[in-house]
């Protein structure tokens, strides 16, 4: 069995027709609701349902479609069900407040130009290896191993890390205080870091058989969009005027783990 260019056609269109009607509904129960970060649960929802499309409508390779649609599965339902958690009876995100009032004008419009399109558009690129990993044939199955061992350490660190930063928040006596401890003492991002991680192995599972390689951009924009434009670096800034955080920003790795430095202070 070969790669299946029509087969991947079919699953490509069904997925961003899946991604166009998850955006629509997303963006009418934030106008309900009033606020854009409904989004942020859409996030993860969307590239569950994108597996669920690359397994259901491709014709490659059996396993290597359910392993994804599973690795998907459990990252994409544990990161909606963690943000729809953290925004629950909350108003709106200040990163979207800002922007919605910086472009100005209907803020419905500028919220479909600039979240709800903008990340439908990420969703569908993004999830390019899954799709054409559905209309391939045998690959290298070592390959795809590796792939899921990085998968997992990215998910550990991802799910690891939302814990325990939700638990020293939960704690009144960390109030105002820097999140230093446990996988943040390694990096101050262990989130970030654990998405772009399950990213690269969920790629390398792809990659496994030809042309899953070619798709490589996809876990590159990922890794883009979580450290310099939408992730690390605007929380960054948003903690910078924190007490405490330049001193552990001089101890703590920006985003790839390693031991603290001692003496800084």
């Amino acid at each position: 069995m070969t790669f299946d260019l029509s087969n991947f056609i079919a699953v490509s269109g069904f997925s961003l027709l899946a991604v166009v009607v998850l955006m629509a509904l997303t963006a009418r129960e934030g106008r309900r609701q009033g606020r854009v970060s409904v989004v942020d649960t859409t996030w993860g929802l969307g590239f569950v349902v994108i597996a669920a499309v690359a397994a259901v409508v491709g014709d490659g390779m059996a396993w290597r479609r359910l392993v994804l649609l599973v690795l998907v599965a459990v990252w994409g339902l544990r990161l909606a069900r963690h943000m729809h958690r953290r925004n629950a009876g909350k108003g709106e995100d200040p990163r979207y407040a800002a922007m919605l009032e910086k472009e100005g004008g209907n803020p419905t419009w500028v919220a479909v130009r600039k979240v709800y399109a903008v990340q439908g558009v990420a969703l569908w690129f993004v999830s390019l290896p899954i799709q054409v990993s559905a209309a391939a044939g045998p690959g290298v199955p070592a390959v795809a191993v590796v792939g899921i061992l990085l998968w997992l350490v990215g998910f550990v660190f991802e799910a690891v890390g939302d814990r325990q930063l939700a638990a020293f928040k939960a704690d009144p006596a960390n109030h105002g205080k820097v999140m230093d401890r446990g996988l943040w003492a390694w990096t101050r991002h262990p989130n970030y870091f654990g998405d772009s991680s399950v990213w690269w192995g969920l790629w390398l599972v792809a990659a496994s058989a030809w042309p899953g390689v070619l798709t490589i951009l996809s876990p590159v924009a990922m890794t883009y969009f979580l450290v310099f434009a939408t992730g690390a670096r605007l929380l960054e800034q948003h903690m910078a005027q924190r007490p405490g955080y330049e001193a552990y920003q001089r101890r703590t790795s920006y985003f790839l783990p390693r031991p603290p430095k001692r003496g800084a202070a």
